[in-house]
């Protein structure tokens, strides 16, 4: 299942390095997407969309480091005209999404920031597992979310859970 206005990975890259993303955010990437592989089923999920996700999930990193990275690369997106299925992943993808509420409580736009669609999980979960450039086990993601608030911890917990079920 892929739709045919899904940038393939050879696009996502030349988008990446066309608003200036660091080699290290790229390679970052490209792990994300290598990690997004494991969970996709081809009758389950786009594949295609999913992997563009995962690629262009930190591109607004071009534009700035912190927590709004992912709302700056949503809007990136719109501005480049990319579906808006791609948009939404990449807003979303800030470890198992943020209310609205809790946008507003770290100072970003009051946008609810939650994954709904399975590649926005997927690429959030994918996410989660990478650190930097190398591929953390689940046990060690999940002893990292110890200290988080209790809300957040168990929407990390229960997105593990469920999109573990769809790693192959």
């Amino acid at each position: 299942m892929n739709t045919p206005d899904i940038p393939d990975e050879s696009l996502c890259l030349e988008l990446l390095n066309g608003v200036q993303c660091s080699g290290k955010v790229i390679a970052h990437a490209r792990v994300v997407a290598g990690v997004v592989l494991e969970f996709i089923d081809d009758e389950a999920v786009d594949g295609a969309l999913a992997t563009c996700g995962a690629l262009l999930h930190d591109i607004g990193r071009s534009a700035t480091h912190s927590l709004d990275h992912a709302i700056a690369g949503g809007d990136i997106c719109r501005e480049l005209g990319l579906p808006e299925e791609i948009a939404r992943i990449v807003e979303r993808h800030l470890g198992a999404g943020q209310t609205a509420e809790e946008c507003l409580q770290i100072g970003l736009l009051p946008r609810d920031c939650m994954p709904v669609s399975l590649p926005e999980k997927i690429v959030a979960h994918a996410d989660n597992l990478v650190k930097g450039t190398s591929v953390i086990h689940i046990e060690e993601r999940m002893m990292k979310i110890i200290d988080l608030p209790g809300k957040k911890r168990r929407r990390t917990y229960r997105l593990a859970l469920e999109m573990e079920l769809f790693r192959r």
